[in-house]
C-alpha cells in the first residue's frame, strides 16, 4: 500500500493515543515505515477475539466453581495458552496436564507439581489452588 493509504481509522490505538509501525511504499516506489492510528476491519477482528478469550476465562472459572474442572485450566485460559503450551512450560506430557485438569487429580499433586504449574502461572501455590 502506499504511504498516503495507510489507514488512519479511529478505533483502540487512537483512543489509547498508540500509533502503530506499519510498512508501506513511498512516492520513489521503496518500502518505508508509516505510522497508522488503526484500521477498522483489525479492530474488530481483535475485538471479537478478545471477546472470545473473555468468554473461555469464564467459562473455565465457572467450570472450577462447580468442580468440573482444575483451577489449572482456568489459569491456562486466563493467561492466554493451550494444551501443548502449557505442558512444554511445565515439562510434563499434555495427557499428564489433561489428566491434572480433574478436579480429583489435580487434588493428589504433590508441591513440586503445584510450584511447576504456580510458576509457569507466576502466582503461588495457594492462589493456583483457590481462584478468587
Amino acid at each position: 500500500m502506499k504511504k498516503e493509504e495507510v489507514p488512519q481509522d479511529k478505533g483502540l490505538l487512537e483512543s489509547a493515543q498508540t500509533k502503530e509501525l506499519t510498512y508501506a511504499v513511498d512516492e520513489n516506489g521503496e518500502y518505508t515505515t508509516e505510522l497508522s492510528s488503526g484500521w477498522d476491519p483489525k479492530t474488530i477482528a481483535l475485538s471479537n477475539a478478545i471477546k472470545d478469550i473473555e468468554e473461555r476465562v469464564a467459562n473455565a472459572k465457572e467450570r472450577v466453581q462447580k468442580n468440573e474442572t482444575s483451577p489449572i485450566e482456568y489459569y491456562m485460559e486466563l493467561h492466554k495458552m493451550d494444551l501443548p503450551i502449557l505442558s512444554s512450560y511445565v515439562g510434563l506430557w499434555q495427557w499428564r496436564v489433561k489428566r491434572h485438569f480433574k478436579p480429583k487429580n489435580f487434588q493428589k499433586l504433590n508441591q513440586k507439581t503445584l510450584q511447576k504449574y504456580a510458576d509457569v502461572f507466576d502466582i503461588s501455590i495457594e492462589e493456583l489452588k483457590h481462584i478468587s
